[in-house]
């Protein structure tokens, strides 16, 4: 083999890597980023977690990259090593896809018509279209069908050179021997996990297979098991992508290389046992990249099918391998952002706000946690919203970090929608806690100094907690459930809020005029209408957030320009209502 033909061959490499890893991109950008939160979504029985994981991967082309969202999700909590079992296990099904496609390029036909439908013509086609759909495209869609068509063609290439580099391997002696050497599996199993490992790639090394099977040096007994030791080999980077988990992650991430090691050994032990009787035909069958294509998918098929009843015993495998040290999963930090979901802004938004919609019902609990204090304080309570207030400082500190790196991304205009809307109310919703512990410390100074209101005082002080109570109460409904009723419902009772606060401080000024309050009573009361007062301004905040950034028939910029017009029928009519219901 020269010189030339080597540089060929490595080139084609090259060509084939880069192809499928720009045609893979560009097939999951398309999708709008929907395919990867469907896997923890819709994941919850066996059959269902199979196919998905069998259908996302057929998508993205990659059986690693699957598992590798899949320890992610693991790794945060959004998912249950049981569940990563059966999607890991449809991914060792989905990935063999690849190996058709490549097929695509090894179509040819004779005469005029064959020339006009042969690979190249059909590669060049898809090529030019390709270049032009990006290049001219002005939606984004349109560039990523470009993408997707110009890694199409590049992977073609890619092939198109090692299929002509490596066709004279054939008559090497050295190349015919070391590939007869495969014919014992165990050498062959081994060189093909070595093979994957480097590449990091399963579809890679069979589309290197395929390419190298044209020599018509292969014959089935060798490629077996190679195809059994790719299928192993595609292991490593998911195991590099659990470094830093924890132990459910670790779990998850040991899923890959467990059942593969499980399916081959059965595999093996069945088909070399009952081959060793039966002695099958076939096994000195001369592959071809159609062949192996097909070999790789039955082998894969009959994983999942060996595998399937054995679900259980994987999870337990991995359980008893990597052990919980100290209770590792259940001490794990209350936030666990996966720094490889920003890749998949998708995942990363997800992710996200499930752990802010968890902090605004903190902060929520945290207000009438406080409130509570004021009829019964116990240091204990005192101490128990103090943790809250602190919980929710570390939720803004983590998810506006995380919010940031995914703002970097590129995004579909509802996900940017999305990521403003946190944005805008993260700090809202920090706020509403840090007066939560205004509120307790508030209480604290009552019970340690003494201090008793008047009646009148006490009723005031009664009904503008129920008033908070039910603004937050309105706030977080609409924000974790995107409930524009409940939107629309907050500004009205926060003006109803303000008034309260400004008569309930007239009148304490009244009382302390009349001697029936003292001025220490005084700077107490002021300091938790003030509170009070305040928390209904970032649930107003909030609300109008979500109103403007819904993108709704409600007209959002002239409906919460009119919410601020206390002449507008609708803002009277629901404060009205409440105005009945808190009254002083």
């Amino acid at each position: 083999m020269s010189i030339s033909e080597v540089v060929a061959l490595i080139s084609g490499i090259a060509l084939f890597l880069f192809g499928m890893s720009l045609m893979g991109d560009g097939l999951k950008k398309l999708s709008g980023g929907k395919l990867e939160p469907i896997l923890y979504k819709l994941s919850g029985t066996k059959i269902k977690g199979i196919l998905l994981g069998t259908g996302v991967t057929a998508v993205i082309q990659s059986s690693s990259a699957t598992a590798v969202m899949t320890v992610g999700f693991v790794n945060s909590g959004m998912m249950k090593v049981k569940q990563a079992v059966n999607i890991i296990i449809g991914a060792i099904l989905g990935t063999s896809i690849t190996g058709w496609v490549v097929c695509l390029s090894y179509i040819e036909g004779a005469g005029i018509i064959g020339e006009i439908a042969s690979t190249a013509t059909l590669t060049g086609i898809v090529a030019v279209t390709g270049v032009v759909l990006r290049m001219v495209g002005k939606k984004q869609t349109t560039k990523h069908v470009g993408n997707i068509m110009m890694g199409f063609a590049v992977l073609m290439f890619g092939l198109s050179y090692m299929s002509k580099a490596a066709g004279g391997l054939g008559d090497e002696a050295w190349f015919t021997s070391a590939i007869t050497s495969l014919s014992n599996p165990f050498l062959g199993i081994l060189i093909g996990i070595v093979f994957t490992a480097i590449l990091q790639s399963a579809s890679a090394a069979v589309g290197i297979l395929q390419a190298l099977s044209v020599t018509g040096a292969i014959a089935f007994s060798e490629a077996l098991p190679l195809l059994m030791g790719i299928c192993i080999g595609a292991a490593v980077p998911v195991m590099i992508s659990a470094i830093g988990a924890n132990v459910s992650g670790r779990r998850a991430a040991a899923v890959y290389p467990v059942a593969n090691a499980l399916g081959v050994i059965v595999f093996s032990a069945l088909f070399y046992i009952i081959n060793a009787f039966a002695k099958f035909g076939f096994t000195s069958m001369v592959m071809n990249p159609f062949s192996t294509a097909l070999v790789n998918t039955i082998l894969r098929l009959c994983f999942v099918v060996l595998l399937f009843p054995l679900t259980g015993v994987i999870e337990r495998v991995v359980s008893a391998f990597i052990r919980d040290k100290g209770g590792e999963v259940e001490e794990k930090p209350q936030i666990v952002l996966e720094d490889r979901f920003i890749a998949h802004p998708a995942l990363a938004i997800e992710q996200t706000e499930i752990y802010i919609k968890q902090m605004a019902g903190l902060s929520q609990e945290g207000i009438a946690e406080a409130i509570k204090l004021f009829g019964s304080y116990s240091e204990e309570n005192f101490s128990r919203v103090k943790r809250m207030e602190d919980n929710v400082d570390n939720y803004e500190d983590s998810l506006g970090t995380y919010l940031m790196k995914i703002t970097g991304k590129e995004m579909l205009a509802p996900q940017s929608e999305k990521v403003s809307l946190f944005l805008h109310t993260l700090s809202d919703f920090e706020r509403i806690s840090d007066h939560s512990l205004n509120l307790a410390e508030s209480a604290k100074e009552i019970f340690e100094k003494g201090i008793n209101f008047s009646e009148s005082a006490k009723k005031e002080l009664e009904v503008l907690f129920k008033a908070t109570g039910a603004v937050l109460e309105l706030t977080v409904k609409a924000f974790t459930e995107n409930d524009l009723v409940s939107a629309a419902h907050v500004e009205p009772l926060e003006e109803l809020i303000d008034d309260l606060c400004d008569n309930m401080k007239h009148n304490h000024v009244d009382r302390l005029q009349r001697g029936v309050c003292t001025l220490n009573q005084g700077f107490v009361f002021n300091d938790i209408v003030t509170n009070c007062e305040r928390v209904s301004d970032h649930c107003s905040n909030i609300a109008l957030d979500i109103i403007e950034l819904s993108g709704n028939e409600l007209h959002p910029h002239e409906y919460s320009h009119n919410l601020l017009k206390q002449d507008s029928e609708a803002f009277k009519k629901i404060y009205d209502e409440y105005s009945e219901i808190f009254k002083i």
